[in-house]
């Protein structure tokens, strides 16, 4: 074991993940180093997911693992939205912990390990001050989580929303957004290591500003964006709310090559009953408008969207005509979640009472009928050349042909599909490419290496 070194295991959403690179980034400015052994490391660090069960089960096996396998001198650290949302309960399971951290003050991560290492105490250090909001993230460091030549950056924190199955607003409180020149600093660090990809992030992107007083906060942020990182490719928005894209920010985004055609709608269902019991947007006229106003501004639009099935209440017919709605609009990606009871949210006097059985038949069905969609989306770019962000090689199973994997603007990273390109492209680059092959959610090309090719 070396002394001074952390060994981090981040769980959970993207936005989790830029908290745990904030995190190392605080550590290091302390003097720590990063140990990619958990062996090796002094100080071992789980940042947790608390937002539905399976996500908490694997917290809690994470946990439970360098626990068992700790040494003497060892410290294990349980960060998050589980030890936000559980506290003291996550100690009782999973004994071996030493310290335990929420969400709301990560920043105080090198204050909490410090204490640790000079008051060795058979009790667990809690940090969980009774913060409101989740804290500021200190001076110097950068809201934002790095992967090949794409990256996340964090624009607001926390949630406003009334969403009845949603833990959020009860992990990491109402919402805080960023200030915009913070942002912009980031995102002219994020230029300069040569980032080709930002991902905007936040519980829902749509509400940045509304703290700050701004009114269309993010339409306004995409124009400063724009302007200050020119040589940033591609800029892609995330989790926007239903009823909060305006014309404006539509036309912000069809004004700009640089914001790509794609954009995140998490819709949750499409029988208003279900969307009132969710306390969700429940205005279905307003989804087709906006649709509607997204495809005439950019008709290459990717649209991604997700549903809950299994909510209590969805009847057979509600599940119908969730099931028509996807028929009828086409969306370019979905995602589908079963209900997850959650203790604490609106919904829990709403109970569990539609069966697993009936929730797994729900999802599946869903997803075969997208399935059918995405293939046919798909079909249609065979002949197109599009720009590929290669993202890695590898070989065909079987042989020595070596094959380039990559992303269209059409492909968020890590929830969306991939290209798959023959021969060897330079990792990091956009890359012309003809679609020469579809599959249900990834695309065959080849690369084009002239005019006429």
């Amino acid at each position: 074991m070396n002394n001074k070194t952390f060994h981090l295991v981040s769980l959970g959403c993207a936005k989790n993940t830029v908290d745990s690179n904030s995190m190392a980034q605080l550590l290091q400015q302390d003097g720590y180093s990063t140990e990619e052994d958990p062996a090796k490391a002094e100080v071992l660090i789980v940042n947790t997911c608390g937002f539905i069960d399976p996500a908490r089960e694997e917290s809690y096996a994470v946990l439970r693992d360098l626990a068992l396998e700790k040494g003497k001198n060892q410290l294990l650290i349980a960060a998050g939205c589980l030890t936000q949302r559980y506290g003291a309960d996550v100690v009782k399971r999973i004994p071996g912990i030493d310290g335990v951290i929420g969400t709301r003050r990560w920043m105080d991560i090198c204050q909490v390990v410090s204490q640790l290492r000079k008051e060795k105490s058979p009790q667990p250090l809690y940090h969980l001050p009774d913060a409101e909001v989740v804290g500021r993230s200190p001076q110097g460091i950068v809201g934002s989580h790095i992967q090949g030549s794409s990256a996340y950056l964090k624009i607001a924190d926390g949630c406003r929303r009334p969403c009845a199955f949603c833990a959020i607003p009860m992990i990491k409180g109402t919402a805080v957004s960023r200030p915009i020149e913070k942002i912009l600093q980031d995102a002219h660090y994020l230029q300069s290591q040569g980032i080709r990809e930002i991902n905007l992030i936040a519980q829902d992107t749509t509400d940045y500003g509304h703290d700050l007083g701004l009114n269309d906060g993010l339409a306004s942020l995409l124009t400063e964006l724009t302007k200050a990182v020119p040589d940033v490719d591609w800029i892609r928005i995330l989790y926007a709310y239903p009823g909060y894209i305006t014309d404006q920010l539509i036309e912000v985004m069809a004004t700009h090559d640089q914001i790509l055609p794609y954009i995140d709608i998490p819709l949750q269902h499409a029988a208003p009953e279900i969307l009132r019991k969710m306390r969700r947007p429940a205005n279905m006229d307003w989804v087709y408008q906006t649709v509607e106003k997204l495809r005439r501004a950019m008709p290459e639009l990717a649209l991604r969207t997700t549903f809950i099935v299994g909510y209590p209440g969805e009847s057979e017919k509600a599940f119908a005509t969730l099931l028509d709605f996807i028929k009828g609009v086409r969306f370019d990606r979905v995602g589908v979640f079963e209900f997850s009871f959650e203790p604490g949210t609106t919904s829990e006097a709403l109970g569990d009472p539609i069966p697993a059985a009936v929730k797994s038949e729900r999802k599946e069905h869903l997803m075969l009928a997208q399935q059918g969609i995405s293939l046919e989306i798909n079909q249609v770019l065979v002949g197109q050349r599009m720009d590929v962000l290669i993202e890695g090689q590898g070989t065909v199973a079987g042989s020595t042909e070596v094959i380039s994997l990559g992303r269209t603007y059409r492909d968020a990273p890590e929830i969306d599909g991939m290209v798959i390109v023959e021969g060897e492209l330079p990792e990091g680059e956009l890359s012309q490419v003809r679609i020469t092959g579809a599959m249900t959610y990834d695309l065959i090309g080849v690369p084009v290496t002239s005019p006429e090719s």
